[in-house]
């Protein structure tokens, strides 16, 4: 099939980006690079009347150091950035692991960090990974009304972003224009690991971890996000409770893994029953804990 007629628009900067989507009265939506929304609109599951191209906002491509150590990543990044940039690797070691299980190498040329985000599909490896590093997503707007100014943003969690499969909180005429990631601490380790019939395709489950541990070998914060295990990406929380203040033996790595299975939500399909997608969980959350735990080990002062 052939996608439904619309309009077509080319801003080269985000103000005019965000004034055509306003003028869109809710009928527009923004392209970024199209790896989701075009095959959408070619099987007509989406009739927007008018498409904002991102593809010539400049200024939305980047990925900048922050003072703190952290990162921060614009909307129109490629996703093939994080797999290959230096600077992702020292200060996000986990996007640069994860990153080439991201579909194929095709696609990652093309495919977008905001894109892929605002799309929120709970199968996509990216909401969760930085999900799980606590970034924190910027959004923007143009100003309505009395507003003053060009345009007005705001910061959200990517907690808050996802509110069921395929949608989030940014309203029609928001623009998710880039996130923030926080440069990982002294004794912080990050692990990632999937299951795909073939790579590059959608994760069966995926699991993504970071955990801190003290001079005393005790869990001093850990953080567990699901792939394809909900409705959304989702933090695992009381698994990771269960490791605070705990040595992380394998033993108790056993028992949060356990704790993600349970308390995960998955949908069975052609690929696998909601049991068997609950046993990845469970083993793939133990695998990439005692992973992030060796990495901790290193790091710790």
């Amino acid at each position: 099939m052939k996608p439904a007629r619309f309009d077509y628009v080319a801003p080269t900067n985000l103000d005019d980006a965000l004034s055509a989507l306003a003028a869109g009265g809710g009928e527009a939506r923004a392209l970024a690079g199209g790896q989701s929304l075009v095959p959408m609109l070619n099987f007509r599951l989406g009739g927007p009347a008018t498409l904002v191209d991102l593809n010539a906002v400049d200024e939305l491509a980047f990925v900048e150091p922050t003072e703190e150590g952290g990162l921060r990543l614009g909307a129109m990044a490629r996703q093939q950035t994080l797999e290959h940039d230096p600077l992702v690797r020292i200060r996000a070691p986990l996007l640069a692991e994860a990153a080439p299980w991201i579909a194929h190498a095709q696609i990652r040329s093309r495919g977008t960090i905001g894109g892929s985000l605002a799309h929120a599909d709970p199968a996509a490896e990216l909401p969760a990974l930085l999900m799980v590093l606590g970034a924190q997503a910027r959004v923007a707007r143009a100003a309505r009304g009395s507003e003053s100014g060009a345009r007005i943003e705001r910061a959200s969690s990517l907690c808050d972003l996802y509110l069921g499969p395929f949608f989030t909180s940014l309203e029609a005429d928001e623009i998710l224009t880039e996130v923030e990631i926080p440069g990982l601490r002294v004794g912080e380790g990050t692990a990632f690991a999937e299951l795909a019939r073939r790579r590059g395709d959608y994760a069966i489950v995926g699991v993504a971890v970071r955990v801190r541990l003290g001079a005393d070998g005790l869990c001093e914060d850990a953080a567990i996000s699901l792939i394809n295990a909900g409705p959304t990406p989702c933090l695992a929380e009381d698994a990771a409770a269960a490791l605070l203040g705990e040595v992380p033996t394998p033993a108790a790595i056993a028992n949060a893994a356990e704790i993600a299975s349970l308390q995960c939500s998955p949908a069975a399909d052609m690929h696998g029953s909601v049991a068997y997608r609950r046993h990845l969980v469970r083993v793939l959350t133990n695998r990439v804990l005692l992973r992030a735990r060796g990495r901790a080990r290193e790091r710790v002062v």
